[in-house]
């Protein structure tokens, strides 16, 4: 016997349908309508620091915001609850980006000023790559992320050196330029090394004496050396994930979300996690 749904049920299915579904008409619709409000809110939000305009139209700013803000709140609670794994939306990326772009206003409540940080909604444009599904863009994304996962520990040891470096070059300007030049400080001979090495250079402490000046220029010499190495580690191992995952799969798709670009060895899918037939 067939069961009969309730109507929570074919609720839940509708909204999964149109939040879900890029694919379907009322889903293109509804992505559509959900990148124009991201675009808006965070034009108002910019709006509302600028002076002239946030005193003449304060009001209507805030407005505007709340009424953006109740929009995005249904969005995630009705993403939560028309899936049947909550726990796996909240908890991924877009999950996460989706709570922080509603907390903001309602943190504004007890923290005043903290409305600004709704700008953080513009990491929704993200959105746009799902919305758009080029299997390119989708391939690259997921490269980029492991080449990221697989550089990690590289990239944390230089940075623990670098850090080291810093403290001893900070130290030894403040020994070699001392109070008189400006390194009043360890902790702000440190901060001229950062600021230097990594050839921001903004000039409001600058060493005076001929062996300090020689071991500026050195330091200048290792900041492009030091921006080069996360660069070319991460390069490594991305090329390292091309030649790897070169080979995709089109035989696989998500009978959830309907992606059809997926690496051979992929059990569930990028998108939506859902798992995937085995062929």
């Amino acid at each position: 016997m067939k069961k009969i749904k309730s109507k929570y049920e074919i609720f839940r299915e509708k909204v999964k349908i149109i939040l879900y579904g890029t694919d379907t008409f009322f889903g293109k619709m509804f992505d559509l309508v959900l990148l124009g409000l991201i675009l808006l809110s965070v034009i108002l939000i910019m709006m509302e620091t600028v002076q002239g305009i946030n005193q003449k139209y304060h009001t209507q700013l805030i407005i505007c915001e709340w009424i953006i803000t109740v929009f995005f709140t249904i969005e995630y609670v009705l993403r939560i609850i028309s899936i049947q794994k909550p726990i796996r939306y909240i908890f991924s990326f877009y999950g996460i980006i989706d709570l922080m772009a509603v907390l903001p206003m309602y943190l504004s409540i007890f923290f005043p000023g903290a409305s600004v940080l709704s700008i953080i909604r513009a990491l929704r444009f993200f959105r746009l790559f799902k919305i758009l599904h080029i299997p390119q863009i989708s391939h690259q994304s997921i490269q980029l992320r492991e080449a990221i996962e697989a550089s990690k520990e590289k990239i944390l040891v230089f940075i623990y050196f670098v850090l080291i470096s810093t403290i001893i070059i900070g130290s030894i300007m403040y020994l070699v330029e001392g109070k008189d030049s400006g390194f009043t400080s360890i902790p702000m001979s440190i901060y001229w090394t950062i600021v230097t090495l990594t050839t921001v250079g903004y000039g409001d402490i600058s060493p005076q004496t001929p062996l300090g000046q020689f071991i500026a220029a050195f330091v200048m010499i290792l900041g492009y050396g030091i921006i080069a190495v996360p660069t070319g580690i991460v390069t490594a191992e991305f090329a390292k994930s091309s030649l790897k995952n070169s080979v995709v799969s089109s035989k696989k798709t998500c009978k959830n979300c309907k992606a059809q670009v997926h690496f051979d060895h992929a059990q569930y899918c990028f998108e939506c996690g859902t798992k995937l037939p085995n062929n």
